[in-house]
This record gives C-alpha cells, structure tokens and sequence, in this order.
C-alpha cells in the first residue's frame, strides 16, 4: 500500500506540473513550419510542372515564382483570406497557395481552360485573380497594381465610415455590386523590385503615406528587371533606403529567402497597418533561381558565378536544412512529403490537361456588363424652370446622383470647393469647384470625404479610381483637360475597361472619367483644345459619351453613374455655357439611353452625322443652305460614340442617299473613318454620291485664333462640303 500511495503522490504531482511549453518561432509552430515548407516545395513544383508542360507545347506560356516562395508564403500567414484583399503580382504564386487557391486551379489557368477561374482562358498564367479569397485580377502591365490598391484601401475605409453605402439597390449597378469591407482590412500589393522605376510606385506611396491608408506594399527585390540589374533600376540599388523620407511609412527589410524572418517581418508591417498607423513597405530580399520566363534565356546576362551564389540562397533548400536540423522533419519524413506532393502535382496536371477550352463564341462574353445595358436605360423629362447651361445641368445631375447614391465619390484636380475647410467653415472664401465650376458646390453639400482634390497627376486619379470601383464605389473623377489624359492611359487603356472581360466577368470596375474636351477657344492653342476621342472609341469594353447640349449633357451623365459599365464621359469646353442648347432642369432620374442617336433636324437631301461641338455649326451650316438654296438637310446628332446608333444613320442615308460626316479631331484615322467605312460597306447600294467627310486638318490646334479658324472645321466648311455633294 505504501508503494502504491507513493506512486499515486507521484503521479499527482506530474499532472501538476506545467507542461512543457512546444518551441515556436517567431510564434510559428513546429506544425506550422512544415506546412509552410509544403506550400513552397508545391509552389516549385508546380513551376517545374508548367516548365515540362511548356516545353511540350501542352501549355503556351510560364513564368515562374520560384525563389520567392519563402516570402510570400510568409506574407499570406501573416493576412487573412477573405477579409483582406491582394493585388499580387505574378511571382506570387506560393501566396496564392497559402491563401487557398489550389494546383488544379492555377494550372487550369496554365492550359487555358473554361474552368479557369482565374480569367476562363482569356490570360496568361500567374495573372491571379480569385473572389473567394479577395485577390484581385491582375495584368501584365507592371505598376499598375499600385495606384488601384490605393483605391481598394480608400474604398475599404469609405465604407467603414459609410455602412449604408454598402446596402443593394434596384435598378442600378449597385444592384449587381456585392460589397463587403471590414474595419481594420489590409490591402497586399506586391511588385518586383524593377517595377518601383514606374511613376505610379511613387504616386502610390505619396498618397497612401498622406492619407495614412493600410496597404503594405511587399517588394520582392530579386535583384533583376528582366536582364536590367537593380544598380541601374534603382538610385543606390535600394528602394527601402530610397522611401525612407515618406512619412508615416513602416520600412523594414528581410531576407526572403528565409520563411521566419520574413514572417516576422510580415507581421510587424500588417500590424502596423491594422492599427491604421498608415502603410508599410517591406523589402524582402529573393532570388530568381530560373530566367524571368521560358521567352527569356538568363545565361546570356548572369554568369554561372553569380547563378551559383544564387544557388547557395535557394530557400527550398535553406528550408529543407532548417527543418532537420531542428529536429522538426528527418529525412525520410522529408522524403515523404515531398512524395506526396510530387503525386498531387501530377494529378492535378492531369486532370487539368483533360479540363475543355472555353467555347470560341464565349470571347463576346463580358466586355460589357450582361446586367444591365445602358442602351435601355431611359425615362422622360419633367422639365422645370427656365433654361440652364450644359455646365448648370451637369453639376446639378451630379448633385442628384449624389444625393440619391452614398457610393458616388468625385475627386479630380480642383474639384473641391477647398481643400482647407477651415476657409470655407468661416466663410473666408467663396470656393472653388473645378476650373470650369462643374463641381461647385459639392464638397459644401456632401463633404470632404466624397468630394476632394487629388495630385496633381493623371494616373493617380484614374488608377485610385479603378480600385474604389473595383470594391463597389462609384467613383465619378475628372481629368481636368482632355489634352493631359495621357499620363492615365495606361489605366484607361489597359485597366480599366479590360477588367471584367480578362476576369470573365468575376471583377468589374464600372468608374466614370469625366474629361473637358475640343476647341473653338480662342487661345486655346496645342495643350487646351485637342480631341482624340477616336484613341478612347477603339477600346471595347469602354462606353464613351460626347454631348452636344445641356438636356443630353444631364441625361447621358445620369446614365453613365446608374449603369454598370465604364464611362469616358466627354464634355467639350466651348458648349459649357453656350447659348445653343441650354435646356430647363429635367427632373432627378431623367436618362438618356447610349447608342441612340437624335435627329436635331429633319431632312430629305443629305445626311450630316456628327456630334459634339460640331453639332451646331452644322446646323447653322443646314439652315443656310436650305435658305439659300432649297438644300434639305437630315441633322444626326449621335450623342455616345460607343455604341453608336447605327440604325438611326443607316435610315437616314437610305433617305437621302447623300451623307457627311463631319467632327472635330483631324480627318486621318478619325472617328468618321469608322463611320465612312461601314457606309461605304453596308449601305453602297443606297448611295447617289460618295462618302464625305469634314474635320480638321492633320495638325495640332494653334493659339492664333486665325490659324485655329482655319484648322478646327467650320460651319463655312460644312456649308461648301454640302453645296458640293449635292451637285454631285
């Protein structure tokens, strides 16, 4: 009894004492350790598998994470799935694994499969994009991820401090525009280390900092630019010691080769962010074990010395090493799992080269929204009060939109009424509102944090925007002069409208671009009276508006806000407060549908087609012949550029048999040369004349007003233009 009671003290006393405590690292667990080491041995594996694959002509591109799996691997544990969002970037491929993307899904992107659902076919590989998981789709355009994860993180906030804006609506695009946000959400964004050379790096990173928005901006600094080594990409050769001035900015550099202290690391920056402290850059260090991609050969610019060394990096095999040597894995353990990876690799692979391809009918799918098609948008006037400008009805539509819509936000240039709302609290000032004061008023009306003044930069405008509308805002921006667009075209041509049709209709982004356009200024000179619309008209997936008097300047901007697609929205200058087109109030839900053209003059002779500041010189150019000399002119006003109401021109040449078509931009490679041509085509048999056209001539708009009368088409020009088709 004596011996059994000593051993029941005993055993008593062991269940007492504290059991001993597993060792982590950097709070990871020996558990965790392995599954990271699982993810970025399937992350190689899988590289290797579409390498095998391309080199079979199974697959039709590659590009490869490998070397930078330890990092990102690290960053996704350090984020949530779900709840925050990342604009990844193409050597993020372990990230996407951690977060729960699997290998049959990723290499369903790499055949081109129907199933992918990372773009159904339409992209290449290693372009993410995954809703369940809050990544967003990405391109290959390298930067311009930045700006748009900017907006994603504005968005974010906007809606924690809005809730309401994020409720459903019937009858608008928000009825199609799930929003979910969180209140302390971070935004990922990731790079290479040659893609902070882009202006929208630092554009990115000047606004984040200001705004002390939550985005951890992860550059994964493999030290090459394609064959371009960072010394020459980067002043000093770093980019953590080149940002070091931005305030409110957390900088830490790691090794990313090493999982631990890139987690570390990781948690450090989110933490920050979460805390809503501001943003932070991480700079991690990799390696780029294999070329840029299989188009690329790198032994023609890195000699075996420094592969090598490289080599020495490798982070599957510094990983391999940390596991045995402590103790957590052996090498039959390790062995094993390596198997077993190796199978699921193949597997997925097989099944993955069996997957169908997308049907060759499906391309026409989602370049617009299958939701809601602005062509039916329409309802009638309830006019009220006496005429207004084209400037007064847009303002006041923007007014009505914002007031009915919580989501609208409107930044640009200029557009507040002051950016020190001190001066307009104490009533120091008057305020601003835009350079041509379509926005008066706004700000006064809704606040600073849906109306306020942006850099003084394109990009920054048009890319924040694409994140915002990206998370269901409906950001309305402006671009203050149509001349100084071009800094944003690689958003608006690249991004903007390409996002719903390369995500297969899993992402939208249906943001409005509000443009002052054209001539006729007197004095306007190069930089303040170009056109161009015909660059913007040949993107599809892009609807493009061009009013010619206030009532459709009201109507069409109704429109452009409610529906579901993205809207470059021209309005010229010289109309804003014209005489010619003023028009009473028409009530707050009046629209005007796109692609359906209106007839400003009937006629029997000759059919002019036109638009925009355009419209009423031909007008006054109809009238006159007809006066002088009985000439019957049909006037088509076509109001949207894309779509363009083609049933309306094709009724009236097949009235008249006589037809012009007249606008602004020059007359080589024009818009009317689109129009010309499918005349010319479709409607031959209809014609008694050939195909005129009148526009300006093939130079730049100079600031003589004798020299801009004699480049910008006239209403003289379009009257002889006239006299002479009908004579033929």
């Amino acid at each position: 009894m004596a011996v059994k009671t000593e051993s029941k003290k005993t055993a008593t006393a062991v269940a007492e004492m504290p059991a001993k405590t597993e060792k982590t690292y950097e709070g990871l667990t020996r558990q965790q350790l392995v599954e990271i080491y699982r993810l970025m041995y399937l992350s190689r594996k899988l590289d290797d598998r579409e390498i095998m694959l391309k080199n079979q002509q199974k697959i039709f591109f590659q590009i490869s994470g490998a070397g930078h799996e330890a990092l990102v691997v690290a960053a996704a544990l350090a984020l949530r799935p779900g709840y925050d969002w990342f604009y990844a970037y193409y050597r993020d491929r372990a990230l996407c694994l951690a977060l729960g993307v699997t290998p049959y899904e990723q290499l369903l992107q790499a055949v081109g499969a129907a199933d992918d659902p990372s773009s159904g076919g339409r992209q290449m590989p290693s372009h993410w994009g995954y809703t369940k998981y809050n990544i967003v789709t990405r391109s290959s355009p390298t930067g311009t991820q930045f700006l748009q994860a900017v907006g994603c993180a504005e968005a974010g906030r906007y809606f924690s401090r809005h809730p309401e804006a994020a409720k459903k609506h019937e009858g608008d695009y928000r009825q199609f525009k799930d929003v979910t946000f969180q209140g302390d959400e971070v935004v990922y964004c990731s790079a290479g280390d040659g893609t902070t050379s882009e202006g929208e790096f630092w554009e990115a990173m000047n606004t984040a900092c200001n705004e002390k928005l939550p985005v951890v901006f992860l550059i994964e600094d493999n030290e090459y630019a394609i064959s371009v080594p960072v010394e020459v990409q980067t002043a000093g050769g770093s980019i953590s010691k080149l940002v070091s001035s931005f305030p409110n900015l957390f900088i830490e550099e790691c090794d990313g080769t090493d999982p631990v202290a890139s987690y570390a690391t990781m948690k450090r920056a989110v933490e920050y962010c979460r805390s809503g402290k501001g943003p932070a850059l991480v700079h991690g260090h990799v390696i780029r074990p294999y070329s840029h991609s299989l188009s690329d050969n790198e032994k023609l610019y890195r000699p075996d010395s420094e592969r090598q060394k490289d080599a020495q990096r490798d982070p599957i095999t510094r990983m391999q090493m940390f596991l045995v040597r402590e103790n957590i894995l052996n090498e039959d353990q390790l062995d094993k799992l390596e198997k077993s990876v190796n199978e699921e690799v193949q597997a997925a692979a097989d099944r993955a080269l069996a997957a169908a391809p997308p049907a060759t009918d499906s391309i026409y799918k989602h370049v617009y929204s299958e939701n809601l098609d602005p062509r039916q948008m329409s309802s009638e006037p309830q006019t009220e009060g006496a005429a207004r400008t084209m400037a007064d009805l847009i303002n006041v539509c923007l007014k009505d939109e914002m007031r009915r819509d919580e989501r609208i936000v409107i930044f640009g240039e200029d557009v507040a009424d002051c950016s020190r709302e001190e001066y307009l609290k104490q009533k120091e000032i008057k305020g601003k509102g835009g350079v041509f004061k379509l926005t008066s008023g706004l700000q006064m009306a809704y606040g600073s944090d849906r109306v306020f003044n942006s850099p003084l930069a394109e990009a920054n405008i048009v890319g924040r925007a694409v994140g915002m509308a990206e998370r269901g805002l409906k950001p309305v921006v402006e671009i203050q002069f149509f001349d100084y667009i071009w800094p944003a075209m690689q958003q608006l041509r690249n991004e903007l409208p390409l996002i719903r049709w390369r995500s297969n209709g899993k992402f939208s982004a249906p943001a409005v671009v509000r443009v002052a356009i054209g001539g006729y200024l007197t004095g306007g000179a190069i930089y303040h009276s170009q056109c161009g619309e015909s660059i913007f008209t040949h993107i599809p997936g892009l609807r493009v508006c061009f009013p010619s008097n206030a009532l459709d300047a009201n109507g069409l901007l109704r429109t452009a806000i409610r529906c579901d697609d993205p809207v470059l929205f021209l309005e010229h200058k010289r109309l804003y407060r014209e005489t010619y087109g003023r028009a009473p109030y028409p009530g707050p839900d009046y629209m005007v549908p796109f692609g359906k053209a209106k007839t400003v003059k009937e006629g029997s002779d000759l059919t002019v087609i036109t638009y925009g500041a355009v419209v009423p010189r031909a007008l006054q150019a109809a009238q006159k012949i007809e006066r002088e000399q009985g000439v019957s002119v049909e006037l088509i006003d076509l109001r949207t550029l894309s779509p363009y109401d083609w049933e309306a021109i094709a009724t009236s040449v097949r009235k008249t048999s006589r037809v012009i078509v007249a606008h602004e931009d020059t007359l080589s490679w024009g818009y009317g040369a689109e129009i010309a041509a499918r005349i010319a085509d479709e409607l031959f048999e209809d014609l008694d004349a050939p195909v005129r056209r009148v526009a300006a001539t093939d130079t730049f708009v100079a600031y003589q007003p004798l020299l801009e009368d004699v480049i910008l088409p006239q209403s003289e020009d379009i009257y002889k233009a006239m006299e002479s088709l009908a004579k033929f």
